[in-house]
């Protein structure tokens, strides 16, 4: 038989896969025929099991070797036991059935006189014990941990924090051994018994309770003189790294102090003098300091410490950000985003290093600055920021855009120190990446415009200007379009701006010209064409010349046979609306700004319970039968009773007021004012045009994102189930992958149940499609589920999805009890779909 030596130097040598597969079966053909001669050399044996830990080094199936590793165990000699428990621990785990067998072996070492015997023990149990082997070996590790010899003092308190994860309710045998270990006067001791320590303690953090942090709070004092000791202690050699004295224990320290210092007032007065000298006497020229440093930073910013210590973590963290090393920057970044909104004012100083950060090499570097930056942007400096992110806009990956423009348009919103100036900044947004601006944040753009009639002249110049020069982004032509087309008149009057130069005089077949050339290029994407189409149709009441709205009528008569339906339906209707001048001229006129405004609000309410009404009523279908038999399925196997089958409304919004749709409609979010009457007037001429009558509702269209649709009268259809108040508590229903579910349940007079689940994307970049939830209930009980409002959430979006649950008979019970199944899919990855069971709290 080969040696191990042999057996590695042969699969080594093979020059291709086909070689090395033929050598490794031939020896684990070889090592099998060797356990079936049951041969009591215990050589033999301690060579084949070390050749099976190779083959488990490359993946190979060693099973049929565990039996082995047993006998070893038995042996009386220690290179056997040595070899015996490296293999148990590598080829068994906690979930095989043979490690049964393991357990009387590690009793008898466990008891063992050779130290280093009972060390391989200790370290096996540390490393594979089950809740039986935790339960039936915990009295010979409670008598270890307190034994005289350090050795296996240290091993056994490493065990025991193992086997108080497997069973809990063993933990009170060891808090006080741990208590003991705290004042050890061995540095590898007191490690251990420091990491047995912070297990209790953020164990117990973790569930709410706060007995065990309070029995290891008396100990403080000692722990600070020791960390005292530590950093103000001479060159010790046996301890030293990097010249400073066991910086492993030093951390060690600070985190216990850490967690025993949080929401302590007291406790934290303790340690504020230790932290505040270990913070300038540590040396950070080397990463050993640096990692002592960084502990105390994250134990200066988690007690109670005084704003001046505080502050002077947050320098500390700052002189990271000049660190050559990438890793101190990203984690000192990382930091302060969690720390600025304690010390603001702190991190606000380092605001010019944080906009270095931007420009580094490291892509991890630059999106934790990105995100840092974003906070740190208020009243005050918000001009400086955005022009520093504006410059990195301009240079930046593309990944980076969608939530760049995103986060700009927000701090705009809400830090403008002028209109002027927020108009001025959106614009740049849009020229440098137009592509990645989404529908939110222009449509806040457009709304910004359409409420300062001021800047209304100003903003349509630009935006013209900016279109004529760039059609290749298509966020610019959608603001652009929009714009011009309702605020074309301004733009063909021309004049002088305030300071700016006196504007081209711009002529109404310039316009047509540009319009033409953006649908004839190939960045005319449909939503383009769309916007396009609707702003050539209201320049037709804008432009004075017969000759150009000749052209325009031509130029939609064009589209009439288009592929879209959408656009072909637009094109149709908007040709035929040129056979009528006194109602074309009273459709088109300009939109009125979207004032949000209380009475408003409740008007929407009142529009949206009559759309409701509407979508309900067709709605009324039985599911498909897949989604039938996909319910059945996902109640199978429970104790739950059949489910009532949820129909949801998923169709597309609808609108019985052909007027509404022509004007882009009202909405919750910003419902336009009652048009004066002389234009409701023109309502059965419009019904007539389309093959209808005034009395009865035009056929119902479907309203995509158009023009009108920048002001926010494009939203999904309203829910006609009504939604549970703000105050309603929110539970957790579903937390995994950034992805967050929660549920908001109200109880009517009528005994009904409102739900509002919510779904949140809770992470920085990524982003989720096919957001969506089945819901089934008991027999009993019936239930009306709504489509979810918005199924792609970037990051930060949420999207909403309402349910009602009654009663067939009786009441409903006093807690409810659902099945569901969320599905979706992270970053453009395979769709998932989960079960969860949830009830009521």
């Amino acid at each position: 038989m080969t040696s191990l030596k042999q057996f590695i130097r042969n699969v080594r040598a093979s020059k291709t896969i086909a070689d090395e597969r033929a050598v490794v079966q031939k020896e684990s053909a070889a090592i099998r025929a060797s356990f079936r001669e049951e041969s009591t050399d215990s050589d033999v044996r301690r060579n084949n099991v070390a050749k099976l830990l190779y083959l488990f080094t490359l993946g190979e199936r060693t099973h049929f070797g565990q039996i082995e590793c047993l006998k070893l165990l038995a042996s009386p000699r220690f290179a056997d036991k040595r070899l015996g428990y490296l293999g148990t621990m590598l080829l068994l785990d906690e979930n095989q059935e043979v490690l049964t067998l393991v357990t009387n072996s590690l009793k008898n070492d466990l008891n063992h006189s050779n130290q280093y015997v009972v060390g391989l023990a200790l370290s096996t149990l540390g490393n594979i014990a089950s809740v039986e082997m935790s339960r039936d070996l915990f009295p010979e590790i409670e008598s270890l941990i307190s034994t005289a010899n350090p050795y296996i003092r240290r091993k056994a308190a490493l065990c025991a924090m193992r086997i108080c994860r497997k069973v809990p309710d063993l933990q009170e045998h060891f808090i006080e051994k741990a208590k003991a270990l705290l004042s050890d006067r061995n540095h590898g001791v007191l490690l251990c018994g420091l990491t047995l320590a912070i297990e209790f303690c953020e164990q117990e953090e973790d569930e709410g309770g706060h007995e065990v942090i309070d029995k290891f709070r008396p100990l403080v004092p000692g722990l600070v003189r020791i960390l005292k000791g530590l950093t103000t202690s001479g060159y010790a050699p046996e301890h030293d790294v990097s010249g400073i004295t066991d910086p492993f224990l030093q951390v060690k320290i600070l985190r216990l102090l850490r967690v025993l210092g949080r929401g302590d007032a007291a406790t934290s007065e303790l340690i504020n003098d230790i932290l505040a000298q270990v913070a300038t006497n540590t040396e950070s020229s080397k990463n050993v300091g640096n990692s002592i440093l960084y502990e105390a930073v994250l134990t200066i910013l988690d007690i109670e410490a005084d704003s001046g210590l505080r502050v002077l973590g947050v320098n500390i963290l700052g002189k990271f950000l000049a660190n050559k090393d990438n890793n101190i920057r990203y984690v000192a970044l990382n930091t302060l985003i969690k720390v600025v909104a304690v010390e603001p004012n702190a991190v606000q100083r380092h605001r010019n290093t944080i906009l270095e950060c931007l420009r580094d090499a490291d892509i991890s570097i630059r999106r934790r600055a990105l995100d840092l930056s974003f906070t740190l942007i208020n009243e005050s400096n918000v001009r400086v920021l955005v022009r520093e992110l504006l410059a990195f806009l301009e240079v930046a990956d593309s990944e980076f855009k969608p939530i760049m423009t995103s986060q700009i348009g927000i701090a705009a919103d809400r830090f403008a120190p002028n209109k002027r100036w927020h108009v001025d900044t959106m614009l740049r947004v849009l020229k440098l990446a137009g592509n990645s601006v989404k529908e939110q944040i222009l449509s806040s753009f457009v709304r910004l415009i359409a409420t300062t009639p001021e800047l209304q002249t100003y903003s349509v110049q630009k935006l013209y200007a900016a279109l004529k020069e760039d059609i290749s982004q298509e966020g610019l032509t959608l603001a652009a379009s929009w714009v011009i087309g309702e605020y074309g008149d301004a733009l063909l009057r021309g004049g002088q701006y305030e300071e700016e130069e006196l504007v081209k005089e711009v002529k109404e077949s310039d316009i047509v010209d540009l319009f033409t050339n953006i649908l004839n290029s190939t960045y005319a994407t449909q939503i383009v064409a769309e916007y396009i189409i609707t702003a050539a149709m209201k320049l037709s009441t804008r432009m004075t010349e017969p000759a150009q709205i000749e052209r325009i009528r031509r130029f939609l008569g064009s589209r009439t046979a288009d592929l879209s339906v959408e656009i072909q339906q637009r094109a149709v209707e908007y040709t035929n609306l040129f056979g009528y001048d006194q109602i074309r001229r009273g459709v088109l006129e300009k939109m009125p700004p979207p004032e949000i405004r209380e009475e408003q609000r409740v008007l929407g309410e009142a529009t949206t319970k009559r759309r409701s009404k509407i979508l309900k009523d067709k709605s009324k279908k039985a599911p498909k039968p897949s989604e039938q038999d996909m319910l059945l399925d996902l109640m199978g196997g429970s104790d739950v009773p059949s489910p009532a089958v949820s129909t949801t409304t998923n169709g597309p919004q609808t609108t019985a007021d052909l007027l509404a749709d022509i004007l882009g409609g009202p909405t919750t979010t910003a419902p336009a004012p009652a048009q004066p009457s002389k234009q409701t007037s023109n309502v059965n001429a419009i019904m007539d045009l389309f093959g209808s009558n005034g009395s009865s509702p035009a056929p119902q269209q479907p309203q995509p994102s158009s023009a009108v649709g920048l002001l926010g009268d494009t939203a999904s259809a309203p829910s006609p189930v009504a939604s549970p108040p703000p105050t309603a508590p929110a539970h957790t229903v579903y937390s995994k992958n950034d992805l967050l579910l929660t549920f908001q349940v109200q109880r009517n007079s009528a005994g009904m149940a409102q739900i509002m689940a919510r779904f949140r994307n809770t992470s920085n970049f990524g982003e989720f499609t096919g957001v969506g939830l089945q819901v089934a209930v008991p027999k009993t009980q019936k239930l009306q589920l709504n489509a979810i409002n918005k199924a792609d959430l970037d990051a930060g979006d949420e999207g909403q999805q309402a349910m009602r649950v009654a009663a067939l008979n009786g009441t409903l019970p006093a807690k409810l009890r659902l099945r569901l199944k969320v599905s979706y899919a992270k970053d453009g990855a395979n769709p998932t779909a989960e079960q969860v069971d949830w009830t009521e709290p």
